[in-house]
């Protein structure tokens, strides 16, 4: 049976389905309430019928459908325009533009029906007495459409000319396309001005930010301005995200992930919106979209991944380089037909054009999760450092290779290991020709750098052909290598054992002469390095005997290193005022061995000098890259010495000496810890733009979503608290899809839940701010400490009450009130009571059950306060007490504001029960002196009022003077006072007309 019984019944479902999301399923509904519409018989009811339909199709897929409705509105207008009330004659001239717009998206609609249209659009609105100004807009969009710049400019001014009135567009949908045209025109500049007072919420509509931020993107782009596009894309794809009808914006959103480096992300909101590919009822939103795909598709198969699966239209299985030829195909094909029907070129030459636009930025970071459809991976090195690309010979003959090669491995340079691999293949390709001994030693040591644990063989083949060599000294080094590789793979009391020998034999050699500091050094930092694994691996405290044996390998280092040598000076010195970087590098690693051993025993000032030292070392020697690692050390021990500056000078430091070596992921875990520095130090901006960093560069390692998600989970905190909350809110959504409990605990998951249902409640978004905080609290149910499941509880309970689920809201109250007093929180306590009170009063609970709420919330409050020895406790708590009072005269002065119905001497008295209270919350607001000047005035004043509705206006205009009188003596004129200030005003005017009436 149907539902709608009378025009009234009708009104109130037209109401809720233009409250369901955009799409067919709210088509249909409004289908069917033209249908009952008819049955009632009333012309109005149906006209009202036609206007909802042909709203829901404007805003949706379907636009092509809106034709027939408002044909229909238009033959009952000129057939009995008596039957349109004045809000339905507004309308149909409104929906006129609508009109004009949707006739262009339509190729099949001739363009000399869309000037004649046009023309009728200007004869009505002339003969209803409205301005030009919709029409001459109206004129420029057609000009625009069809390339007729002339035209265009000419409507344009005479738009911009004409008086604003009830027909033209709003302020921000006017203003979006104003700064479209400006930005087609070039004038980036000042697109993005004429967007201003839209951007930053001056004037806004159901469509606007929307559009505006879409369009805003490209021409930020062009202007330089990244951090905005980036903040436009975040905030942006929010809004057109649930909202069908915004295809172009969408569209736009996926041309600037397309254009800034952000492929993956691209095809991610490619694949939320399968049905754009087919959706036909606006054809020219399908020519943005398909265009924007044909774009990104192109460049996916110009980065080598035409074969990657990417989302296309249902049916089958799409590779980029299938998509990018089915899409530009039907682009051009599209834009073909509005050419024809508009006898230019205009379309398919702005589609060509957009389809062959270029990356205006090679990688924009955008702090959610999209990693690069092409990067290059890169093996460990270290101090997080990396290679650079060492290219293939051309031309060079083997010598020189090996000469370069060599010279990057005695200076110490990251792409040595590369270096000499490419001599190997060099090698390979020549036939006849066989390196000697020393060089196959050098590559096979290289090699073996590179395999980590897996090299220890490599490194004893290698120590057999520097012995073939006749270097013994470097074959006994690479004998050391091998042990540590040994004591890598965990077994070090075996690497020990290992570097023994070689140990007793490198100190015989150079005893005798027979082989350099360099190769000594080696032998004994690899010695130290082992005896150091027990030091690193230590959970807990590290045995004495353990540090004592690291401590004097570290010792012995520097003795050998920094000891005069032969008379001719320190072992790291030439002799011609050259240092050798390798010995050098030997002198650094040791002052950092001592440094750590000095942390493990509490001398952090010890150690921070130490670390100092070695980085001083590394950067004087030229090998900067080196001392990342300890830098990285140094800012955390600066922290636990509680000097944050300092640790951010040695992180900004390390970045900068990390530069192009160093790796992706040592690159982000630096921004993240400089992110937490400067969070620390209150500079939360700065703090967010290197937890960007921090994400950005963890994307690019590769290496699994765990650093990365932290670094977002930062950054969306960060973002909160700058009040960005769309940006926020996507970034932490991004988090939560690689946070888990195992890899980063209950709490960091808890937190960025908490964090993202903070931001979708002041994005309005409470029933998924609802979700987000039941499910935070969920997870701290099972914590011994409940403060935080009590606050999450609470905070639920608010989201379900602000999205109109009052059940549900009343149960997380109670929920969250059993919580409190479990805590003996009664602050918490007493919020929850009064917040159920409100909602029984909205509710079929009713004005009883609120009283009684709000009775008990009294009563709770008091037994705390007489049960508080503190004197800060029993400030509090008597502040709450007061607040409570006044909660309760008005939740029952409103439980009748509205009450038609009852008896006058029950309305009379409720009231006088609501001033009692509130004279109640007076007396305890007075206690608490000036602090409480503004809660006692506000609790004045509104007795006041209730005085009036009494009857009693002596009285209320006694309470309305005291209020004056209270800040006169106070001498306060803060902004909080004038609202106070300028109510008892108006009370005392009230007071007065009323007594002459």
């Amino acid at each position: 049976m149907s539902s709608i019984t009378d025009f009234a019944s009708l009104r109130r479902a037209m109401t809720e389905n233009g409250e369901q999301p955009e799409g067919p399923a709210r088509n249909a509904r409004a289908e069917q309430l033209l249908a009952e519409a008819e049955k009632l018989g009333i012309p109005l009811a149906v006209i009202e019928a036609l206007g909802h339909q042909l709203k829901v199709y404007n805003y949706s897929s379907e636009k092509d459908r809106m034709f027939v409705p408002f044909a229909r509105l238009l033959r009952m207008w000129d057939e009995s325009p008596e039957d349109f009330d004045e809000y339905e004659t507004h309308s149909l001239h409104w929906v006129f533009k609508w009109m004009s717009a949707g006739m262009l998206g339509q190729p099949h609609i001739p363009l000399a029906s869309i000037e004649k249209w046009l023309g009728e659009m200007e004869h009505r609105y002339r003969l209803a007495g409205h301005s030009e100004r919709a029409v001459r807009s109206a004129e420029f969009s057609v000009a625009a459409h069809v390339g007729d710049v002339a035209r265009a400019e000419r409507a344009y001014a005479a738009w911009l000319a004409a008086d604003r009135d009830r027909m033209a567009d709003c302020h921000a949908c006017e203003l979006h396309e104003q700064g479209w045209w400006q930005a087609e025109r070039g004038r980036d500049a000042e697109a993005v001005e004429l967007w201003r007072p839209v951007l930053e919420g001056e004037f806004t509509c159901a469509h606007e930010p929307h559009a505006a931020l879409a369009s805003s993107l490209l021409p930020l782009l062009r202007l330089g301005r990244l951090d905005e596009a980036r903040a436009h894309h975040l905030r942006g794809v929010r809004l057109v995200r649930p909202m069908e009808s915004m295809r172009t914006a969408y569209a736009e959103h996926v041309e600037f992930c397309a254009l800034t480096g952000n492929e993956a992300r691209a095809l991610e909101l490619l694949a939320e919106r399968p049905a754009y590919f087919t959706d036909s009822g606006n054809p020219r939103s399908k020519l943005d979209f398909l265009a924007v795909v044909a774009l990104l598709t192109d460049r996916l198969v110009e980065l080598g991944l035409g074969d990657r699966t990417v989302p296309g239209p249902a049916g089958r299985a799409w590779t980029a380089g299938e998509l990018a030829v089915h899409a530009r195909a039907e682009a051009e094909a599209l834009a073909a037909r509005f050419d024809e029907r508009n006898g230019t070129s205009h379309v398919g030459a702005w589609a060509r054009a957009r389809m062959a636009r270029r990356p205006l930025v090679e990688r924009l970071p955008l702090g959610v999760r999209t990693e690069r459809p092409v990067s290059a991976r890169t093996t460990a090195r270290p101090a997080g450092v990396r290679p650079a690309v060492v290219a293939e010979p051309q031309g060079r003959d083997l010598p020189a290779l090996i000469a370069e090669a060599r010279r990057l491995s005695d200076t110490l340079q990251p792409d040595a290991m590369e270096a000499w691999a490419v001599v190997a293949r060099a090698a390979e390709g020549l036939e006849g020709v066989e390196l000697d001994a020393r060089d196959r030693a050098e590559i096979a040591d290289h090699e073996a750098m590179g395999r980590g644990p897996e090299g220890a063989g490599l490194f004893e083949r290698a120590a057999e052909l520097y012995a073939e060599a006749g270097d013994y000294g470097e074959a006994l080094a690479a004998r050391a290598r091998a042990a540590y590789v040994r004591a890598l793979t965990g077994d070090v009391e075996g690497a020990i054992a290992a570097v023994a020998e070689p140990y007793e034999r490198v100190l015989a050699l150079y005893a005798e002469g027979g082989t350099g500091v360099r190769q000594a050094a080696s032998v004994l930092i690899g010695r130290a390095r082992i005896l150091m694994r027990p030091v690193h691996e230590a959970d807990g405290p590290v045995p004495s005997e353990a540090l004592s044996a690291a401590r004097e390998a570290a010792r012995e280092v520097l003795a050998l290193v920094e000891a005069p040598v032969r008379g001719v000076g320190p072992a790291g010195d030439d002799g011609q005022g050259r240092a050798d970087v390798r010995v050098v590098s030997r002198a650094a690693e040791a002052r950092a061995m001592l440094a750590e051993t000095a942390a493990r025993t509490g001398d952090l000032r010890a150690a921070a000098e130490l670390f100092e030292e070695a980085v001083a070392r590394y950067v004087g020697a030229g090998l900067p890259w080196f001392a990342v690692e300890y830098e990285a050390r140094l800012a955390s021990l600066a922290l636990h010495l509680g000097d944050a500056a300092r640790a951010e000078r040695v992180l900004r430091a390390a970045l900068e000496h990390g530069g192009a070596h160093l790796e992706a992921a040592g690159r982000a875990q630096l921004h993240l810890r400089l992110a937490e520095v400067l969070d620390g130090l209150g500079r939360v901006a700065e703090a967010a733009e290197d937890a960007l960093e921090a994400a950005h560069w963890a994307d690019e390692a590769g290496e699994g979503p765990a650093l990365g998600a932290w670094a977002r989970q930062h950054l969306g905190g960060l973002l909160l608290r700058q009040g960005r909350w769309a940006e926020a809110a996507e970034v932490l959504e991004s988090a939560l899809a690689d946070l888990s409990a195992e890899t980063h605990g209950d709490g960091a998951v808890v937190q960025t839940q908490w964090w993202l249902g903070d931001c979708l409640s002041e994005l309005g978004e409470h029933r998924a701010a609802a979700e987000r905080r039941l499910r935070a609290a969920e997870i701290a149910r099972h914590w011994p400490e409940q403060q935080d499941h009590a606050t999450l509880a609470h905070l639920a309970a608010e989201s379900l009450s602000h999205a109109g689920l009052p059940a549900e809201a009343d149960r997380a109250y109670a929920r969250a009130g059993d919580l409190w007093r479990s805590l003996g929180n009664a602050h918490g306590l007493v919020r929850s009571l009064r917040a159920r009170a409100w909602l029984a009063l909205r509710t079929q609970a009713g004005p009883e059950a609120a009283r009684e709420l709000m009775a008990r919330a009294v009563e709770e409050c008091e037994a705390a306060l007489a049960g508080a020895d503190d004197g800060e406790a029993r400030l509090r708590l008597t502040d709450e007490l007061g607040g409570t009072h006044r909660q309760f005269g008005d939740l029952l002065a409103r439980s009748v504001a509205d009450v038609e119905d009852e008896p006058d001497d029950i309305t009379r008295s409720v009231r006088e029960e609501a001033l009692s209270r509130t004279e109640q919350a007076i007396a305890v607001f007075a206690g608490l002196g000036a602090d409480a000047l503004h809660d006692r005035t506000g609790a004045e004043l509104a007795a006041g009022w209730l005085e009036a509705d009494l009857g009693r206006p002596a009285e209320a205009a006694a309470r309305a003077r005291a209020v004056l009188a209270a800040y006169e003596a106070a001498g306060d004129e803060a902004a909080a006072a004038r609202p106070r200030r300028a109510e008892a005003e108006r009370l005392l005017h009230l007071v007065a007309k009323r007594s002459e009436d």
